[in-house]
């Protein structure tokens, strides 16, 4: 098989600091990876890139075989993205704002307000759809943010702490969907540290550290390798310095007299 993503030699460096130290990763179609590293470990470096809203990296990124440096627009048709954090355009609402969203991918006007509804549906935000967003909570705004990122249904779906803000019934409703796409031949690409979450929807998990990646397989093989633990055990295991248990009460000793 063929891999969708293929990222070959990857490094990304800010200045004197390197961030990305050679990633190689081929991912298919259908495999639902649950991408994980501690903060500036480079996972937003790699999704970003995977993006293409950095284009500065040495090596290579292909995307269904078109590389994202010399064609940019055809590998991002590709995909769809929803980021943790975004500003959307507080002065309109999910109906024009998705509207535009489906424009800027070319979807034909009925089957884009068809999607709109049913994808507003789903969240339950019938009762928003003409309503402005800076009403909206965070939830609300996540919500949002997700239908746009799948309206187009891209083959790639590359998501960063998509549940951000959700609630309780959302995330289940969300988690549903990430099998359910997974099932239908899509590629997503999971960025969170939610390690619970992680473990459930992958059948891949990548660790990364310092910019290199330390583990690479599924949770049932990293479990052989690092012991019958939980994923976020496994992850503290290989990814921290020093005992969390001594730093957790180093932080107690803090209220002592």
């Amino acid at each position: 098989m063929t891999p969708i993503i293929q990222l070959k030699n990857l490094h990304k460096n800010y200045g004197d600091k390197q961030v990305l130290k050679g990633i190689n990763l081929d991912i298919y179609p259908g495999q639902v990876i649950g991408y994980i590293g501690p903060n500036g470990a480079g996972k937003s470096t790699t999704v970003k890139i995977l993006c293409g809203l950095i284009s500065d990296y040495e090596g290579d990124v292909l995307v269904e075989g078109f590389d994202l440096k010399t064609d940019p627009l055809s590998a991002k048709r590709k995909i769809g993205y929803v980021p943790e954090l975004a500003e959307l355009y507080d002065v309109l609402t999910p109906a024009e704002f998705l509207g535009f969203m489906a424009e800027l991918y070319e979807l034909p006007k009925e089957m884009a307000e068809d999607r709109i509804h049913k994808m507003i549906a789903a969240f339950g935000l019938e009762a928003n759809l003409n309503q402005r967003m800076d009403t909206f909570s965070k939830g609300m705004r996540q919500k949002v943010l997700i239908i746009s990122g799948l309206l187009h249904n891209p083959d790639i779906i590359i998501l960063d702490e998509p549940l951000s803000g959700l609630d309780a019934n959302s995330v289940i409703i969300f988690k549903d969907l990430i099998s359910k796409l997974a099932k239908d031949g899509k590629t997503i690409f999971y960025c969170s540290h939610m390690m619970d979450v992680v473990e459930k929807v992958s059948d891949r998990i990548v660790l990364i550290n310092e910019g290199a990646v330390i583990a690479d397989g599924s949770f049932e093989e990293l479990q052989t390798a690092q012991g019958n633990q939980s994923l976020e055990k496994i992850f503290a295991r290989m990814t921290a310095k020093d005992s969390l248990s001594d730093a957790a009460d180093q932080m107690m000793r803090a209220f002592e007299i």
